[in-house]
C-alpha cells in the first residue's frame, strides 16, 4: 500500500480491521471497511475499477484452522472466491497472497521448488492450494491474470504476533517488555525467513507483469528458532532469556524455499540478510513499544 501510494497509484483498501489497524492505512489511499467474504466488498471493488487486485486478506492463523476448519474455508476459500469474481468483473490482475511452508510441508528437498508436490496437512494450507487451482480456472474459463505468490515467512515492522512469521513480532514483544520468551522444543526447527520490504518488491513486480502462475518467494535460507532469538536477543540492551517448552505435536521441522523460478521469470531476488531484517524489526519494536504492544493485547509468551 505505502509503496504503492509513494509511485502514485490510486489505492483502494478494503479491510475488516479485525487485526489491522484503521491508522496504518495510508492517508493518500481510499479505505472502505468491509468483509471480504460480503456483497459490499465486491461493490466496493466494482464501483473503483481496479486495474489490478492484490489480495491479501486471510485467516492467517494454522492452529486456528484446525481448530475452526469451516471459518478457515468461509474466509480463505469463499473470501478469496468473492475477490476473485470482482476481479473477473472489472478485468483486473488478480495477485494473491498464497503460502510455501504449509504447502510443502517438510519436503524432501531444501530449499523447495514449485514443482515439488504440494502436499498440505493443515485446513490453511488446503485453503491456499485450493485458491491456487480456482486461479488456474480462472485463466483458463474466463482468461484472468492472476498470480499466487507462495510466501515463506514474512516478518519485519508493524507484524503482528498471529501470522506464520509471528515468532519474530512474539520475540521482539516479550524482549521490549523484559518478558521471557518460550521456545517450543529443542529449538531446531527452522524457517525461511524473509523481510518484508523484499516482499514488496516482489509484490510490485507481480503487479505489473502479466506473468501467470505459482512462485515461490523466500531467501532459499534456513534460521533455526534459537538463532533468530540470539540475534533478536542481541538487539536490546537488557534482554530477557529464553525458556523451553514441550515441541508441539506435528509441528514441521524445515522450510526453505527455491525462488529460482521468480527470480528468472520476474527479476526478483531477496536483498535483506536475516540479520539485518532482524535488526530492523528489532528498531522498531524498540522505537514504538507502546503502540505495538497496545495494539496487539496480550502478548503470547510462546513461539
Amino acid at each position: 500500500m505505502d509503496a504503492l501510494c509513494a509511485r502514485g497509484d490510486e489505492v483502494l483498501v478494503l479491510d475488516d480491521l479485525s487485526s489491522g489497524r484503521r491508522d496504518q492505512v495510508a492517508q493518500a489511499a481510499l479505505f472502505y471497511e468491509s468483509d471480504v467474504r460480503s456483497a459490499d466488498a465486491a461493490l466496493a471493488v466494482s464501483r473503483f475499477r481496479p486495474d489490478a487486485i492484490m489480495h491479501l486478506a486471510a485467516q492467517m492463523s494454522v492452529s486456528r484452522s484446525v481448530r475452526e476448519p469451516l471459518f478457515d474455508a468461509e474466509v480463505n476459500i469463499l473470501g478469496s472466491l468473492n475477490m476473485l469474481e470482482a476481479a473477473r468483473s472489472a478485468g483486473a490482475r488478480f495477485v494473491f497472497a498464497s503460502t510455501g511452508g504449509a504447502l510443502y510441508g517438510d519436503a524432501g528437498v531444501l530449499p523447495t521448488p514449485e514443482a515439488h508436490a504440494a502436499t498440505p496437512i493443515s485446513p490453511y494450507g488446503v485453503s491456499k492450494l485450493a485458491v491456487e487451482h480456482y486461479l488456474d480456472c480462472y485463466r483458463v474459463t474466463h482468461g484472468v491474470r492472476a498470480i499466487a505468490l507462495r510466501y515463506a515467512n514474512v516478518y519485519g515492522p508493524r507484524q503482528n504476533p498471529h501470522g506464520e512469521a509471528g515468532v519474530v513480532a512474539i520475540f521482539c514483544k516479550n524482549l521490549v517488555a523484559g518478558q521471557t520468551s518460550t521456545i517450543n522444543g529443542d529449538g531446531t526447527q527452522t524457517r525461511d525467513y524473509t523481510y518484508v520490504g523484499d516482499v514488496v518488491q516482489a509484490v510490485l513486480l507481480a503487479l505489473d507483469s502479466d506473468v501467470c502462475g505459482a512462485f515461490n518467494v523466500g531467501t532459499g535460507q534456513q534460521t533455526d528458532v534459537n538463532t533468530l532469538f540470539e540475534i533478536l536477543s542481541g538487539c536490546f540492551s537488557s534482554p530477557a532469556p529464553a525458556a523451553h517448552a514441550a515441541a508441539r505435536p506435528g509441528e514441521q521441522l524445515t522450510s526453505a524455499l527455491d525462488c529460482t523460478l521468480i527470480s528468472a521469470r520476474l527479476g526478483w531476488h531477496p536483498e535483506v540478510e536475516i540479520a539485518d531484517g532482524l535488526r530492523l524489526t528489532a528498531s522498531w519494536f524498540q522505537r514504538n513499544a507502546g503502540v505495538a504492544l497496545a495494539a496487539a493485547g496480550p502478548v503470547p509468551i510462546s513461539a
